[in-house]
């Protein structure tokens, strides 16, 4: 028996190293967008943006190679969407917090995330927050993402009079924009792997073929230096009140971001037992919270697990070598930086669209016909899209769903971890 037979176990898992690799392109083609798009939102907080692109690959690079090495299965891991924009635009400029205090929440959202990992206390949070409340979660941090790719490509822009109005659309790099956004539906709607990234390189070469942005003057190059945001903390933001918020959205969104999609990807792949369960569910969290922490050291966001993954499985993917692809994929993928780095607004901003929509399609599953699981997640999705604030949204959803259940006298509908947070928030609010 061979040492990859050993490891990955393919005659058990009906596949071969041929298929695995395929599948490993398949999803790396799929989630590349997160290089370029990833310092994209967070350079918009003074973060390096080389560096930056850096700590993406080397974060994606750790997390998925653990879970194709320990955990053996064929998940993918980078820094999240939604998160990063929550790292970015709600804490950052939102709050008026340093990106170096934000990374530290990261670090200790992972921390934490690794000893709930060795509990079973991530069995009883799961069980506890109600599934319409995720469901809205998600889709109300997909609206806030397409809101921003709204803004970034001057589709949407400010309006003294009614706030937001419709931009120029003569404008040429909103055109590009526009474009960029309609070739991903079309890409998406024939199932080309890759869509996003093909739409970004498209609408890029366009650009600058029209002089609209400068060609790079070559195309790799040495990675950038990690130096301007590596072991960046400032532990003084524990004695902000705020921080608790912010690792409460932190921890939450990562939490059931990533259970979701383990969940939801490997029920595709039939991984999962008779009783619904994931085996090595453990390995694959355990994964995604080191992977946490390794990110906050090298300078990005939260890393979790990638619902693009379903691409390699459908791909054939089904054991831990098409995550060691992918993995090796992304540290390739440093020496692109040139190419990176002129990669525009208008070429991203239809992809954080593209993105948002992609998570708003979970609205499919609420509960629409139950007005006191309704209403709590329109407030939840509300709040988070028109206060620019991915926090305040889950704060308001939580503290609506205790109160319009309670106020039904549907008082077995709530846990009593949901009574707790709504206490805490309300607090909050009143006082902080």
């Amino acid at each position: 028996m061979s040492t990859l037979e050993k490891l990955f176990k393919f005659h058990e898992n009906k596949t071969d190293p041929r298929t695995e690799i395929v599948a490993g392109l398949t999803t790396f083609v799929t989630m590349a967008y997160i290089i370029f798009v990833n310092p994209t939102i967070l350079s918009s907080t003074g973060m390096d943006f080389g560096a930056v692109m850096v700590a993406t690959c080397l974060s994606a690079a750790i997390g998925t190679l653990i879970m194709g090495l320990w955990a053996n299965y064929p998940f993918a891991q980078a820094p999240g969407m939604g998160l990063n924009a929550f790292f970015a635009f709600t804490v950052v400029l939102g709050m008026n917090i340093s990106w170096q205090a934000a990374l530290t929440a990261v670090l200790i959202d992972g921390i934490i995330f690794i000893l709930l990992t060795l509990t079973k206390l991530r069995e009883t949070i799961v069980n506890e927050i109600p599934k319409n409340l995720k469901i809205a979660i998600s889709a109300g941090i997909g609206f806030f993402i397409a809101f921003i790719g709204l803004t970034g490509a001057k589709i949407v822009v400010q309006d003294p009079n009614t706030y937001v109005a419709l931009g120029d659309l003569g404008e040429t790099t909103v055109l590009l924009s526009v474009i960029g956004f309609v070739l991903m539906v079309v890409f998406q709607a024939y199932r080309v792997r890759g869509s996003i990234l093909w739409g970004i390189l498209i609408v890029t070469v366009i650009g600058i073929s029209l002089g609209v942005t400068e060609a790079p003057g070559s195309l790799f190059s040495m990675p950038p230096s990690l130096a301007p945001i590596a072991f960046q903390f400032d532990f003084s933001i524990i004695q902000n009140p705020d921080f608790y918020v912010i690792m409460f959205t932190f921890l939450f969104t990562d939490f059931f971001d990533t259970v979701g999609t383990l969940v939801g990807v490997a029920s595709r792949a039939d991984f999962l037992d008779e009783d619904g369960k994931l085996p090595r569910a453990k390995q694959a969290l355990m994964a995604d919270a080191v992977a946490t922490c390794a990110g906050a050291v090298l300078g990005t966001s939260t890393v979790t697990t990638y619902v693009e993954s379903a691409s390699g499985v459908e791909a054939g993917g089904r054991t831990g070598l098409t995550s060691v692809v992918v993995a090796i994929l992304f540290l390739l993928a440093l020496f692109i930086s040139p190419i990176a780095a002129i990669i525009p607004a208008y070429a991203t901003s239809p992809a954080l669209i593209m993105v948002g929509i992609f998570m708003i399609q979970g609205l499919r599953d609420l509960d629409f016909d139950t007005w006191t699981e309704l209403v709590p997640a329109a407030v939840t999705i509300l709040i988070m899209t028109f206060s620019y604030s991915i926090a305040e949204g889950i704060v308001w959803g939580i503290i609506s769903y205790t109160a319009v259940k309670a106020g039904s006298r549907k008082f077995e509908d709530i846990s009593i971890t949901m009574v707790l947070l709504s206490l805490i928030f309300v607090l909050k609010e009143a006082y902080l």
